[in-house]
């Protein structure tokens, strides 16, 4: 195989198989993943990271302070573990929408996930319910929104999926709308600077338990998903080429709602509000990839995690106060994503 001096991500896709420019992300995923360890006030090298990771099956003699173990497994891993399942939730979730849609500007926020889920986060806060309550409530209320919006999707006779986009923009817009109504009444000196900085997004106070309650929701609306993978390949063609293959598409569009509102809402309980990677993510990974399911979302998947991972570092190295996490992610992501566009000259498929 020779390689061309210029690989634009149409050339990849055409250059190279699907399966080797996965084995390709995995790699990449897996050198972001331990170098961000590196990354912080504290400093650790790169060979101390490894071997203190190798002395947990090997026996190696310690020569590193107790305190470099405590910042990596205790600080860093939850931080860079959750960063890791919801970027990877985020990405897969915004994949499956805009694959059911068959719309290139549909996201994980476009039903009313999100903004559901910053609800039930504020009311959590004002209500002083805790890390636990803050996490339930805003999974209750992320997938009670979108629940919501498919209800009433459903009085509406034709056209059903431009019918469930626009009540998702609708009763998004009424969540966002309870949000700032409890932000207005809230507590200025407690409850406010909580419920925007948690809005803003953020993983700085992530632990091994939040991980653990997000990821297996996320995995198993992931595992859902991927089963039906090539249904959502069919979902492509128009309605009645689709029911012709014998997908029923209104239960698969159901199904596909409820795994990726599973995934978003469980990640918005633990990071809070981190836009734009269910958008672009998807897009990177169809012109790296192509628009088949089987490798698209597992890509997308990887492509989210390390591109999160590598936003959250930013977020907490850049600075001597952290960076709110949506912040940057609307940063890099808005121009990034104009990029992409200019360069993805044979349109969305």
């Amino acid at each position: 195989m020779q390689l061309k001096t210029h690989l634009s991500p149409q050339t990849i896709v055409q250059e190279f198989s699907p399966n080797f420019v996965l084995f390709m992300l995995a790699i990449m995923f897996a050198a972001i993943f331990i170098s961000s360890f590196c990354i912080g006030r504290y400093d650790i090298s790169i060979l101390q990271v490894i071997k203190i990771f190798a002395s947990k099956f090997l026996s190696i003699q310690q020569d590193w302070p107790n305190a470099m173990e405590t910042v990596i497994f205790k600080v860093r891993m939850p931080r860079i573990l959750g960063a890791s399942l919801v970027g990877a939730a985020l990405a897969m979730a915004g994949t499956a929408y805009q694959g059911m849609f068959k719309n290139p500007l549909v996201s994980p926020d476009i039903l009313g996930a999100s903004s559901g889920a910053g609800l039930g986060a504020a009311l959590a806060i004002s209500l002083s319910l805790g890390v636990y309550g803050i996490q339930l409530m805003s999974f209750i209320l992320g997938f009670a929104a979108v629940m919501l919006a498919y209800v009433i999707s459903l009085k509406v006779p034709r056209d059903r999926t431009l019918a469930l986009v626009l009540t998702g923009i609708l009763v998004g817009t009424l969540f966002s709308s309870g949000t700032s109504l409890l932000k207005y009444l809230a507590d200025p000196y407690d409850k406010l600077p909580t419920i925007t900085f948690w809005l803003m997004g953020s993983l700085s106070t992530t632990s091994f338990n939040d991980v653990m309650v997000a990821f297996f929701p996320i995995l198993i609306g992931s595992i859902i998903l991927y089963i039906f993978r090539w249904r959502i390949n069919v979902m492509s063609l128009s309605e009645d080429e689709a029911r012709s293959l014998g997908v029923e598409t209104g239960k698969l569009r159901l199904i596909a709602i409820i795994s990726s509102t599973l995934m978003t809402s469980a990640s918005v309980s633990i990071s809070g509000l981190v836009g734009w990677v269910g958008l672009l993510v998807p897009h990177l990974a169809r012109m790296l990839i192509g628009p088949d399911f089987h490798t698209l979302l597992p890509a997308s998947g990887i492509i989210g995690a390390a591109y999160l991972v590598l936003v959250d570092n930013i977020a907490r190295s850049s600075s001597s106060v952290e960076i709110p996490l949506g912040v940057l992610t609307s940063i890099i992501g808005a121009p990034f994503f104009l990029l992409l566009l200019s360069r993805q000259k044979g349109g969305w498929k």
